[in-house]
């Protein structure tokens, strides 16, 4: 039994040495004749694989190319085709400027075709900085209204004229709704409550019909105004959900980061999507949201500053202090400021917070003014 067990082995052993030196030599083979990328860039004056710049710099690639091997190549910023050369010449340069797309995290890829078709693809990113200091703000009270200390404000708008206000529930006590409210005397005109289990966001308004998001159900209710809030459809969608405006044409929302997302009111598809950044970075914790004369007015969570944002590339162009606003609207059990209603037709600008007591009229004047006078 012993002297065929040990035949046994000695054949495996016998085996083992033969077969795998073949094996370890095919696996040495196929990756001594795995092909490189023909082609390799850099940024100048940059050793690394990503820059920063700011919104108006210009950056040039340096480009070494195999052009024994490459037939053409293809730059991608912010997955659009900005660049193409056909049978490139060994170095190549290109001066382009980041900020042509807005400020934020950028990828830049540079597609290498072979001559058999073989394609390769080398991976960069760009941080864009605003490259302009906010002008900075404050904010001025014009008058205080009532506002309900129980209402866990989420979104606040005004429409042809009407408040409307949209809480939210951290007791899940079936407290989230959307309401009409009484600007006199802060009480509830009309509700529709979302039921237990829903935590009610930003609220807007646009064609006679209100959409409100959810925190973390990902979905989005919209309500026909002209038929007494009633339920007319649910979108979908991935994340989380906070603010929510619309420029006339396109929601705009927010969902906690930096990123700002249009969407198509018909269906609520992407169809466009921004990062905030002034000249320090981004803008992280956007919260409720405002369209105020072209430009989009934001809460950040926790903070007593408004940011006010280009829609078109993401930079901060204000920063608005509202640190006086707690001693007059907070009331005693008041949360963080949070709720930006602007009434087009008086051209007014009410704020309020999380269970606040006050309704705040107020003004953006500029710092080194007088905020009492």
């Amino acid at each position: 039994m012993i002297k065929k067990t040990l035949i046994v082995l000695g054949a495996f052993c016998f085996v083992l040495v033969i077969i795998y030196p073949v094996i370890k030599t095919e696996k040495i083979e196929e990756k001594t004749n795995k092909k490189k990328n023909p082609t390799r860039y850099t940024f100048q004056g940059s050793s690394n694989d990503y820059i920063s710049v700011y919104h108006n710099d210009q950056a040039e690639l340096k480009i070494i190319v195999d052009t024994s091997s490459v037939k053409k190549m293809e730059l991608y910023y912010n997955d659009s085709l900005i660049k193409k050369w056909i049978k490139p010449k060994e170095k190549e340069t290109f001066l382009f400027t980041p900020g042509i797309f807005g400020v934020g995290l950028k990828k830049l890829n540079i597609l290498s075709v072979l001559n058999d078709g073989e394609k390769f693809i080398d991976n960069k990113l760009v941080t864009v900085f605003s490259g302009i200091n906010p002008e900075k703000k404050v904010t001025k009270i014009k008058k205080k209204h009532p506002h309900n200390p129980q209402n866990f404000t989420q979104g606040l708008e005004f429409y042809k004229g009407e408040l409307f206000e949209g809480t939210g529930d951290p007791g899940d006590q079936g407290n989230s709704f959307l309401a009409s409210i009484d600007l006199k005397t802060g009480t509830t005109k009309e509700r529709k409550d979302l039921g237990r289990g829903f935590f009610g966001e930003g609220i807007t308004i646009l064609d006679d019909r209100a959409y409100q998001l959810t925190w973390k159900n990902q979905k989005c209710f919209v309500y026909d105004l002209k038929q007494g809030f009633e339920l007319q459809k649910e979108y979908n969608y991935t994340g989380e959900g906070w603010g929510l405006c619309n420029n006339g044409e396109m929601l705009i929302m927010s969902n906690g980061t930096q990123r700002l997302t249009f969407r198509n009111p018909e269906t609520f598809e992407i169809t466009k999507e921004i990062e905030v950044y002034n000249n320090k970075g981004p803008i992280n914790y956007i919260n409720e949201l405002e369209f105020i004369q072209g430009k989009i007015y934001a809460n950040v969570w926790t903070k007593n500053i408004v940011v006010v944002i280009d829609p078109e590339t993401g930079i901060v162009l204000q920063e608005i202090d509202a640190t006086n606003l707690k001693n007059e609207g907070q009331g005693f059990s008041g949360g963080v400021l949070n709720g930006i209603a602007h009434n087009k037709e008086t051209n007014k600008t009410y704020m309020t917070g999380k269970n606040w007591s006050g309704l705040l009229e107020v003004e953006f004047v500029e710092y080194n003014r007088n905020i009492e006078e």
